[in-house]
């Protein structure tokens, strides 16, 4: 035992001493961190030698030397038996080998320490690669109840297998929004927009409309062009009826402009070009023309489902310093065909006016476009002037 008065000092010395430790080890493992992040096989190399515990380091250096890649993983293991990344990528080194149940093993094991989403999308390659395909269904479900930010590699993957929209949606899909909202995505991306539509009310029901609304309109604008009138209008209706949207059941929608149109082809589809501009308010829909507009143009349109049958058009407007027959006009069109059905008179009139178009749909052709455009008529020159548009309505007609 030291004598009294030389405890201080010993004790002194060992704190001292203590630190200095403390000291070397904090810069050890600073050290061999920015070693790590240079990510090189010898600047790593020498990340072990100073902290040769650190599983996380031979994963890389086995990323990087892949000759002694086996022997770095199998370390790491040692080292972090919980190393999920370590236990896929020494499973599929053994794959690759051929010895299959030892690469299965490491899959699950990888699994069973970290249920995220990698190890689960590990084993769905794996059980396609194998030709396993419950397995490959199963974990493909598991994988979807734990998606990534983009989970469109799994979908691709299922499609592989089955290119069964409904398939896909009947293993993969439950009431969880953000993954029903990749599945809209893609298959959009696969020019699938029926199945889409029929995807479409899971949404509704379990997505806001703050979020998903504007996916919707596009699945609905995809339908109708690839012309499916009747998809189409029973998603539009649906998004109506469950208040996700103000729009009214009459056709056309929006028929007085009193709202600003909705970016989807059930609502007005306004022009901004140069020389004519239009904008709708408490009055209808105003549209100036500067003279500089093009000699052919669109200033609005909608596009309308009607069963095949007699109608009448009612429209109300007035205009101001447009000549008679210069070329604005109402074209009611068959979406499919491009055919024109019916045309109105040109639209001149400085008077509140109102006036009727009747035409018929004949049968099967219930997408129509109804158009509000300027052709310029021969021997006139361009117009210069406003015309407002007071309302329109289209009614069966006997």
């Amino acid at each position: 035992m030291l004598p009294a008065q030389f405890l201080p000092v010993a004790i002194r010395t060992a704190v001292v001493g203590v630190c200095l430790l403390d000291i070397w080890n904090s810069w050890k493992v600073a050290r061999a961190d920015y070693l790590f992040r240079q990510d090189t096989a010898e600047s790593i190399r020498s990340a072990i030698s100073l902290a040769p515990d650190a599983s996380e380091y031979y994963v890389r250096l086995a990323q990087l030397d892949d000759v002694h890649g086996r022997d770095l993983l199998e370390t790491a293991l040692r080292l972090n038996q919980y190393n999920a990344q370590a236990s896929i990528e020494l499973g599929l080194r053994y794959e690759a080998d051929g010895d299959y149940p030892r690469a299965e093993k490491l899959l699950l094991q990888a699994f069973a320490v970290d249920h995220t989403y990698l190890p689960r999308w590990s084993l769905v390659n794996f059980y396609l690669r194998r030709d396993n395909m419950p397995a490959f269904w199963t974990w493909a479900r598991s994988a979807a109840e734990m998606p990534a930010d983009d989970v469109g590699a799994l979908f691709e993957l299922c499609w592989r297998v089955s290119p069964d929209p409904q398939k896909i949606a009947g293993i993969l899909l439950e009431d969880n929004p953000a993954l029903i909202r990749q599945y809209l995505n893609f298959l959009l991306g696969k020019n699938q927009p029926l199945a889409a539509a029929d995807t479409a009310p899971r949404l509704i029901r379990t997505g806001t409309p703050e979020a998903d609304r504007t996916l919707l309109f596009s699945v609905v604008n995809r339908l109708v062009s690839a012309n499916d009138g009747t998809a189409a209008n029973t998603l539009w209706h649906e998004l109506i009826q469950r208040h996700w949207i103000v729009a009214d059941t009459t056709v056309p929608n929006n028929a007085a402009f009193a709202r600003d149109p909705q970016p989807v082809s059930f609502d007005w589809t306004l022009s901004s070009i140069t020389g004519l501009n239009s904008w709708p308010g408490p009055s209808g829909l105003e549209t100036e023309f500067t003279g500089n507009e093009p000699e052919n143009s669109s200033i609005a349109e909608q596009t309308v489902v009607l069963a095949s049958g007699n109608y009448r058009m009612k429209y109300s407007y007035r205009t101001t310093d447009i000549p008679p027959d210069t070329g604005i006009q109402w074209q009611i069109v068959d979406a499919k065909s491009g055919a024109v059905l019916a045309t109105s008179p040109s639209l001149s009139n400085p008077a509140i006016t109102s006036a009727t178009l009747p035409f018929s749909v004949p049968p099967g052709a219930p997408l129509l476009r109804l158009r509000l455009i300027y052709q310029r008529a021969l021997g006139t020159p361009r117009i210069s002037g406003t015309l407002m548009v007071r309302s329109i309505q289209i009614e069966t007609s006997t």
